[in-house]
């Protein structure tokens, strides 16, 4: 049996093709790639295994293209055997069993991300790790942005997307031009379907790995691999050498620069956040080093591509924490509390407790990945006053703070994130900080992390008015 076909080489081979979306999702990546295959002349069918009722609001993003069938609540194989081309949602698993009944039949396997690296005509910015990628690209996108102004530029228009709520991708194909370039937000699983067709972006950059979504990967070494492809695939072009850019602090990432700083084609950079001047450090407002080495990326790119420092000190004072991501949400009776419902992992809570000083109450638990806790346990143990804990895997963390008797944290749990929130507020005395910063995934008892993060802010709006 001949191996099954991945590539999009142009819009045109979509039209009069039956389309199958695989997974319509409600972050906007199905209902880009639905609304793609429409406008090109494609017959369209959309499945999920969410309900109609859950769909709602993707289906109705869809509404004015009209001509699209919805297969919603489970999949059908008769789709799978059927369709000319599947686009299949990053959420799906490699060995999923309808994915294979496309791989038998030799149906061409694609994905939004992959049509995107096909057809893009500009230069790719590509950010990943497990933690602070989004921030690193946001930053990434606004200092660039700032440095448009300059005479000596080597670029046009900026262009940012991700798990960041902002512009679809494919949508805007056509607006964007040769001389553009695209930051991109990419994740463990967009880079595992990206091999498929062995692309990769110009510019690449790991901010750092610590173990993710092993529910998915099986493996913290699968997980890497999966990463690893960010630089894998890179390949000198008529445009220059490709760029490969790693954290100096991270242990992976440090591996990973020996291994690829030879390659002909290919430059190598390292950042560290002390690589951050004083006089930038003055102008960004987020707290933690985390954040100064999210910092440090973004500026090794920005220089990169020829943008002054006192062009990049200048634009940073406009930046603003994205939501979720250690956000300011309310200030009341001399408590802080943030917003950190994108924290999924232990090692991400743990970074969110390093950046105060202050006296901290946390708010965490969630729905298990199959991560340890045990180091996230300790931090808590040394570092929180009170633990409150909520979600499938409340009971695992509480154990992972009692190993360790010689901490001062008070341990508490609650039924739903709203009480956890009423009671953070009877804990808190003037000074404290009070931090949602989950460690863990959502779906136990939210849709996602934003739907989370929305409850958090809720409730802490009801206590401090």
């Amino acid at each position: 049996m001949s191996k099954p076909e991945y590539r999009i080489w142009n819009k045109q081979l979509l039209s009069g093709k039956k389309i199958l979306v695989m997974g319509l999702g409600r972050f906007g990546g199905g209902v880009d790639s639905a609304r793609f295959a429409v406008k090109a002349g494609g017959k369209v069918i959309v499945t999920d295994l969410a309900s109609a009722e859950k769909m709602c609001d993707s289906v109705g993003r869809l509404a004015e293209l009209g001509d699209i069938e919805y297969h919603l609540g489970g999949h059908r194989r008769a789709d799978f055997e059927e369709a000319d081309i599947i686009v299949v949602n990053p959420a799906v698993a490699a060995d999923n069993e309808f994915v294979e009944i496309a791989r038998q039949g030799n149906k061409l396997l694609t994905t939004q991300i992959n049509i995107f690296f096909e057809l893009c005509p500009a230069r790719i910015i590509g950010i990943t790790g497990a933690n602070g990628k989004s921030t690193t690209a946001a930053l990434t996108a606004h200092l660039l942005k700032g440095g448009g102004g300059q005479e000596n530029r080597n670029y046009g228009k900026v262009w940012l997307s991700g798990n960041i709520g902002n512009e679809p991708l494919l949508a805007e194909l056509e607006r964007i031009g040769v001389d553009d370039l695209v930051v991109l937000e990419l994740s463990s699983f967009q880079l595992e379907q990206l091999a498929w067709v062995g692309k990769a972006p110009k510019v690449a950059l790991l901010t750092n790995l610590t173990p993710n979504h092993l529910d998915r990967h099986g493996t913290f070494a699968n997980y890497c691999a999966a990463k690893e492809n960010i630089f894998k695939y890179q390949r000198a072009d008529e445009g220059g050498a490709a760029i490969s850019i790693f954290n100096a602090e991270d242990n992976i990432g440090a591996e990973w620069f020996e291994k690829y700083k030879e390659q002909a084609g290919r430059v190598c950079m390292k950042f560290s956040a002390d690589d951050v001047s004083e006089k930038i450090r003055g102008r960004f407002g987020l707290a933690g080093r985390a954040n100064l080495s999210n910092l440090a990326a973004a500026i090794a790119i920005a220089k990169h591509f020829g943008v002054e420092e006192d062009v990049m000190k200048d634009c940073l004072s406009g930046f603003k924490s994205l939501p979720y991501r250690l956000e300011l949400v309310a200030q009341s009776g001399g408590v802080c509390w943030y917003n950190d419902s994108i924290a999924t992992t232990p090692a991400s809570a743990i970074v969110a407790l390093e950046a105060f000083e202050q006296p901290k109450i946390i708010i965490a638990g969630g729905y298990d990945k199959g991560l340890s806790f045990e180091e996230l346990g300790e931090k808590m143990a040394q570092r929180a006053k009170a633990v409150i804990l909520i979600g499938q895997t409340g009971e695992k963390i509480a154990d992972a703070i009692r190993k360790h008797p010689q901490g001062d944290a008070k341990v508490e749990f609650a039924g739903t994130l709203a009480e956890a929130v009423e009671l953070a507020g009877e804990l808190a005395a003037s000074g404290d900080v009070v931090l949602l910063s989950p460690g863990c995934a959502s779906y136990d008892m939210f849709d996602n992390f934003e739907h989370r993060g929305r409850e958090f802010v809720k409730a802490v709006q009801q206590i401090c008015g």
